[in-house]
């Protein structure tokens, strides 16, 4: 097999990047349809519209702390780059090989999302919070997820990738999800199989025993069916937290699992009991 020559990061970023604008910029071809299938519906009324501004909204303040969470990821990527005394070339094998390996870390990263209590609490419930599920639901993200999310990637930086490419292909691991938030698409046979598509990523965002903690996976659902979390959508998905959200207020939305957390904390009787409920898997009765 031929090899393909290397090249700089920068390039293979580049282009990318623009795949990742292109799977997220499906959100305005796909946004409108939504829109208008409800109102011909007539489920279009005023809680729908405000639980919609409540997700786009909920996304200005990571933008807002877009610099600070660049800045620590540099530092941090960068940092284990300059630990590894090898590197592996840029080429277009290798950078297929980083997005599989992200795509890889990023089940695990979304798994400890929902099982690592303070990650749960503190950022990733935000996602699951909506009882809607449209393109919005995409935008609906805490800013917290930037001090938990970049640690596990690491080990992708940590076995020679450039830190740049790795970035690049989390980027597109991240856009793919966005079109992903729609009910206009249905089931997609072949695809549902082994792919992240909108009935696996419902079925993720299902409040219903049976779909709880299924499809992690970001582009690729064979770390699903190797780790025995994969699940169909077998019956028309009851989204949000098991324990409703009831207000479209942002802030509540960003809040209420920390505050649901910490009288938890309060509320534990002996200080082990305390030290448990710091990390006790979200959904679980508090230990005592």
């Amino acid at each position: 097999m031929d090899t393909l020559p290397a090249f700089p990061p920068s390039g293979i970023a580049q282009w990318l990047g623009l795949v990742a604008a292109l799977l997220a910029g499906l959100l305005v071809v796909f946004l409108p349809i939504e829109v208008w299938r409800r109102h011909r519906a007539g489920t279009l009324d005023r809680k729908a519209v405000l639980e919609m501004l409540a997700s786009a909204s909920v996304s200005l303040p990571p933008l807002l702390v877009g610099g600070w969470v660049l800045a620590f990821v540099t530092a941090l990527w960068g940092g284990a780059a300059a630990l590894v005394p090898w590197s592996i070339p840029t080429t277009g094998w290798t950078a297929f090989a980083c997005l599989l390996l992200v795509d890889f870390l990023y089940y695990w990263d979304h798994r400890c999302g929902h099982h690592f209590r303070p990650y749960w609490s503190m950022a990733h419930s935000v996602h699951h919070s909506s009882p809607q599920f449209d393109q919005t639901t995409g935008l609906r993200v805490s800013l917290m997820d930037g001090a938990f999310s970049p640690w596990f990637y690491l080990p992708a930086v940590l076995v020679g990738f450039d830190p740049l490419l790795v970035a690049a292909c989390f980027g597109v691991i991240l856009a793919w999800q966005q079109w992903l938030h729609t009910e206009t698409v249905g089931r997609l046979p072949w695809f549902d199989g082994w792919l992240n598509t909108p009935s696996n990523h419902r079925v993720h965002h299902g409040a219903q025993p049976q779909y709880i903690d299924r499809n992690y996976g970001a582009i690729l659902m064979v770390w699903d069916r190797m780790f025995d979390t994969y699940a169909r959508e077998d019956e028309p998905v009851r989204y949000g937290l098991t324990e409703p959200i009831t207000s479209s207020n942002p802030w509540t939305v960003h809040t209420l699992e920390i505050g649901r957390w910490w009288r938890e904390l309060r509320a534990a009787p002996t200080w082990r009991a305390f030290v448990r409920s710091l990390w006790a898997m979200p959904g679980k009765p508090a230990p005592r």
